[in-house]
């Protein structure tokens, strides 16, 4: 009997060695696996990082470029307001306006307009829109009139003054 116990005994600690193995073998292959599954994601957010800082370098470098580029349209500008301030600390409108004003009248619609025109461009306008109705030049053998439709005044200040075509 004492060899049947003993195979018994056998058996039970070869059984448990077994078993112990199995467990320990597929606990390890689910842990291979979680980690495989781990490294896989951290290998496409190491990947994404990466090319997000390949995109801000670019970005940085295109940006440094408007960023200059902004620059040195900002002096060319600067330099543009300097230069008008200087012309008109030269003019005297008043005196102008007195001696001839159609012409200084010719000059600043002129003006208006070009202006106008710029900024139709600058807004990527392509359409050829006309000018509005108070940049449009007179019609010819229109007299002395007002830019207002009609005739009627659209001052609002109260204060009125009539005109006389002069020939």
């Amino acid at each position: 009997m004492l060899k049947v116990y003993a195979a018994i005994f056998v058996i039970g600690v070869v059984g448990a060695a077994a078993y112990g193995a199995k467990y320990y073998y597929d606990t390890t292959q689910n842990t291979i696996s979680t980690l495989q599954k781990n490294n896989a994601q951290l290998e496409v957010a190491v990947q994404t990082a990466n090319e997000s800082v390949d995109t801000l370098k670019a970005d940085i470098t295109k940006l440094g470029a408007l960023n200059r580029n902004l620059q040195s349209q900002l002096q060319k500008a600067e330099q543009y307001g300097d230069e008008l301030r200087q012309k008109l600390s030269k003019l005297n409108l008043v005196v102008e306006a007195l001696k001839d004003s159609k012409q200084l009248e010719g000059k600043m619609n002129g003006a208006s307009a070009d202006l106008w025109r710029g900024l139709m461009d600058d807004t990527g306008n392509t359409n050829d829109v006309p000018l509005p109705q108070w940049l449009q030049s007179p019609n010819p053998g229109a007299g002395d009139q007002d830019s207002s439709q009609g005739g009627e005044s659209t001052d609002t200040n109260g204060s009125s003054t009539e005109t006389t075509p002069t020939e």
